[in-house]
């Protein structure tokens, strides 16, 4: 197997990243009788300010310190409801405002369960940085009460001597918002943004729409420079609703507000698909997984639709035999385009190869490993799910693959593998 140098840094899930979230009860009223929230809000307004104040510091107590800024996300999700049940706002006092937001929110540990299947892809802001290192932003899925998958990101630098610092997340994690009206429920395309105090390494993206009702599962991201040198941050990832998957789209220039997009076609039922980081002869190429078995290359003249597609590469040698997919967007090299594979053998054993593909035309394979270049070996082994080791995306730095990796769907690993000796392992 490649000498790969794995760093000594790993993440793990962590209960203790909470966000406030908004907490949803039933508008419409039960026959002639209020509405479940104009009855809460009721109650409060009945409160004399004393009481109503003691409850407020009650609630302080417990959460203040969790929290970020959160006498202010009390106001605002008052100022939802307000809009909402059409209050009155002239004889309301901040106290009882506050304490009304609040039993209209609730907290929510979105990585209690498990942080897993990272991708990377430069930082836009490389200002600084001495030669040899750069920025990067890695995007991790992270799993919380009721298996829900988010997005949760991290920045960090990667020098030339492959050392890894990842910067320090903030003390408070807050989650993007899409701006919508407390009535609102978005349905197909919709946008979230970032709050303007909060850094890239404290926002979470939630699932917003039925379609992902139960999860953003395993994002792709791509540096994508298009045609006319305008690049902008790509991200396939698989929407689940509980009961049917489909595959969406973020797009995002600045990491402050990202488009989130069902993707269209029948490539798009499937989960996995990761999209080139450049158009090739003229067209968008990604590559798919269309049965579950077998690797499709996908092109498309429209980013957000993708249909068909043509078979690739099959499960060849005995680590692969049950299945393979891809590990995340192709790299280019000057040799082709490297494509990270994962394949499945004999006990559910995940393991990570990789393939290269011709510059020009990706539809022809050069060669691919006949061995893993990482597989779950002693420590790598235990965990929510047993035997896997799985990345959603790597970069080339230097002479040298970056690699994030999921352990066991219950930890993030580091790997550094030089390019050569991956090359020279091809067949």
């Amino acid at each position: 197997m490649l000498d790969v140098y794995n760093h000594e840094l790993r993440l793990y899930a962590d209960p203790s990243r909470v966000v406030v979230r908004p907490f949803h009860l039933a508008w419409q009223a039960n026959g002639s009788a209020p509405s479940r929230a104009q009855r809460l809000v009721d109650e409060v307004l009945e409160m004399d300010n004393m009481a109503a104040r003691a409850q407020l510091e009650l609630v302080l107590r417990d959460f203040e310190e969790r929290h970020w800024q959160t006498r202010r996300v009390f106001m605002t999700r008052y100022e939802e409801i307000q809009a909402q049940l059409q209050l009155k706002t002239g004889d309301i006092g901040d106290d009882k405002r506050q304490l009304i937001g609040a039993y209209f929110c609730h907290e929510y540990s979105y990585a209690a369960a498990a942080l897993m299947n990272p991708s990377v892809v430069p930082h836009f802001d490389q200002s600084g940085m001495p030669p040899g290192s750069q920025r990067i932003l890695m995007s991790l899925r992270a799993v919380g009460e009721g298996h829900i998958s988010s997005v949760a990101f991290r920045e960090g630098i990667i020098t030339d001597k492959g050392d890894l610092k990842l910067a320090a997340e903030p003390p408070f994690a807050t989650a993007a918002d899409t701006h919508m009206g407390e009535d609102e429920m978005p349905d197909g395309p919709v946008t979230v943004h970032r709050h303007t105090d909060s850094t890239i390494s404290g926002t979470v993206i939630f699932p917003i729409t039925p379609a992902q009702r139960n999860g953003l599962e395993d994002l792709r991201l791509v540096k994508f420079t298009h045609e006319d040198g305008k690049v902008e941050w790509l991200g396939t990832y698989t929407a689940y609703s509980g009961r049917e998957i489909q595959s969406e789209l973020m797009r995002t220039s600045d990491f402050r507000s990202f488009d989130l997009v069902p993707m269209t076609g029948s490539a798009s039922r499937n989960k996995g698909i990761a999209i080139f980081p450049r158009m090739i002869g003229g067209q968008y190429m990604a590559i798919g997984r269309q049965d579950g078995e077998n690797l499709f290359l996908l092109k498309s003249d429209n980013l957000e639709h993708w249909d068909g597609g043509d078979k690739l590469l099959a499960p060849y040698y005995p680590w692969e035999f049950v299945q393979i997919g891809n590990c995340g967007p192709p790299i280019e090299l000057d040799e082709g385009w490297l494509l990270l594979t994962h394949g499945v053998g004999a006990m559910r054993k995940y393991s990570i190869g990789a393939v290269l593909l011709d510059k020009d035309d990706p539809s022809k394979v050069l060669a691919r490993t006949p061995e893993p270049v990482l597989a779950a070996a002693d420590q790598d082994r235990e965990g929510y799910v047993p035997n896997v080791v799985y990345t959603c995306g790597a970069m080339k730095h230097g002479d040298m693959i970056f690699m994030p990796y999921g352990v066991a769907d219950s930890s993030v690993a580091f790997a550094f593998v030089p390019v050569k000796a991956l090359l020279e392992l091809m067949q």
